[in-house]
């Protein structure tokens, strides 16, 4: 069975490699979605929550304070636990490309959800990324433990990462 356990995460330089293999045009896309969930480790379903509304462009975060039902009929539904009730700081960078592209979009509405969701969509798109970009295959959930690798070798505390992942205890994470 472990000759064929599949690698959770990417390192660094893969991640960055993938990035930039990504088609980050002036459209929302997937391409879009996959930065988002590398650059934030946010849960699939909090992230196809995302409205215009929860990016908060002055204090460079995004609110997370309700997941998307994408396994039923759609629509909004509470998060995971309190804990995953949150504020999520984001990168200068991303604060421009996101001003950008959610500009003149319903607030109410999520940025990436056009009908219905499926979890293995974005997981083949993200995959033909990985296989282009010469890196190990992953999952969607695969970024967001890619997320918490990279932060925890870079000496951010459990504590902290535990937080902004919305866990409600360290040992999760």
């Amino acid at each position: 069975p472990s000759e064929n356990k599949k690698i959770k995460y990417l390192n660094q330089f893969e991640l960055h490699t993938l990035i930039s293999t990504l088609n980050l045009s002036s459209e929302i896309s997937w391409d879009w979605f996959i930065l988002l969930v590398a650059k934030t480790g946010l849960r699939f379903s909090e992230a196809l929550a995302l409205t215009p509304k929860d990016f908060d462009f002055v204090h460079q975060s995004i609110s997370i304070s309700k997941t998307w039902n994408y396994k039923g009929e759609g629509g909004f539904m509470p998060t995971k636990n309190k804990s995953s009730v949150r504020k999520v700081q984001i990168d200068w960078q991303m604060v421009i490309q996101f001003s950008e592209l959610i500009k003149g979009l319903s607030e109410e509405e999520p940025i990436f959800v056009k009908g219905k969701v499926y979890n293995s969509t974005v997981n083949d798109i993200l995959s033909r990324y990985c296989k282009r970009a010469n890196v190990p295959v992953i999952s969607i959930h695969g970024l967001r433990h890619t997320h918490a690798s990279i932060l925890l070798f870079a000496g951010v505390s459990i504590a902290s990462v535990a937080r902004r992942l919305g866990h409600s205890s360290m040992n999760t994470t």
